[in-house]
């Protein structure tokens, strides 16, 4: 676990920093969408440092170099409110910066939004009762009403946000199209760790481990991953609303290469 989310800190931390510094590398109509994507990972990495310390404080060993069995501390828990508070503030976001990153009509991305955000809120929303109650009736009943607003998340990104792409670049809807699939993906993994102890209760710490790991990957993909997706959407819309720009900026990227050559 001590690796686990050393990792996700590492990745959502430094993910975000790149989403700043590649600002002037897009057009200044898509840099909303990067700024967005960075909070997401800054949101990440601080509630994941929150995480750390918590999974600290709750699990010690008297073991020499920390390589024996641990047990819960006295008077301590583990706080997966962390965990739910970080997505009820990301998953909205990671919505909203798809629909701002495609520059669509402000009436159909107000549509879009109005729909996608208060469905992602109710999907968290709905977990967290099941994930922090041992009662496994209750976890698999909040499991499942969570999976509604999951479901309708889908038809809307699917369904009706293919109906708006047949005006974005060819290269654009590929992209979107994999993000798409990035998003079923790695979203699957978050329910299949929710019922790993669930179903395996009889595998005891490992399953917890595993529930925990499944989520930490998870939203390295969700958030990290996706981030860059958006860029790379970000820099294809800007190549093809202005030639001039995509000049320089093939210009910058052949140059180091050239120079390399040249002094070689």
């Amino acid at each position: 676990m001590y690796n686990f989310l050393s990792l996700v800190i590492a990745a959502q931390l430094f993910g975000s920093l790149f989403l700043l510094a590649a600002q002037p590398r897009v057009l200044a109509r898509y840099r909303q969408a990067l700024v967005i994507s960075a909070i997401v990972c800054g949101i990440a990495a601080y509630h994941y440092f929150r995480i750390f310390e918590s999974f600290k404080s709750a699990f010690v060993t008297d073991a020499q170099g920390g390589r024996g069995t641990y047990v819960q501390a006295v008077g301590e828990s583990f706080n997966e409110g962390y965990r739910y508070v970080d997505w009820l503030l990301t998953v909205p976001l990671l919505l909203t910066e798809l629909i701002v990153v495609l520059a669509l009509a402000k009436k159909l991305q107000a549509s879009l939004l109005y729909r996608l955000i208060p469905a992602s809120a109710l999907m968290i929303a709905l977990g967290y009762p099941g994930e922090i109650s041992a009662d496994n009736t209750i976890r698999n009943v909040f499991g499942l009403l969570s999976t509604i607003p999951f479901l309708y998340i889908l038809y809307v990104l699917f369904v009706e946000l293919t109906r708006s792409l047949d005006r974005q670049p060819p290269a654009v809807r590929q992209t979107v199209s994999r993000m798409r699939i990035l998003l079923l993906a790695t979203w699957g993994v978050y329910p299949i760790a929710y019922i790993i102890p669930l179903y395996f209760s009889d595998a005891g710490a490992t399953a917890w481990v595993a529930k925990q790991g499944g989520y930490s990957i998870a939203d390295i993909l969700a958030k990290v991953l996706y981030g860059l997706l958006i860029y790379k959407i970000a820099r294809l819309k800007s190549f093809a609303d202005d030639p001039d720009f995509a000049a320089r900026e093939t210009e910058l990227e052949v140059r180091p290469a050239s120079a390399g050559t040249n002094g070689s």
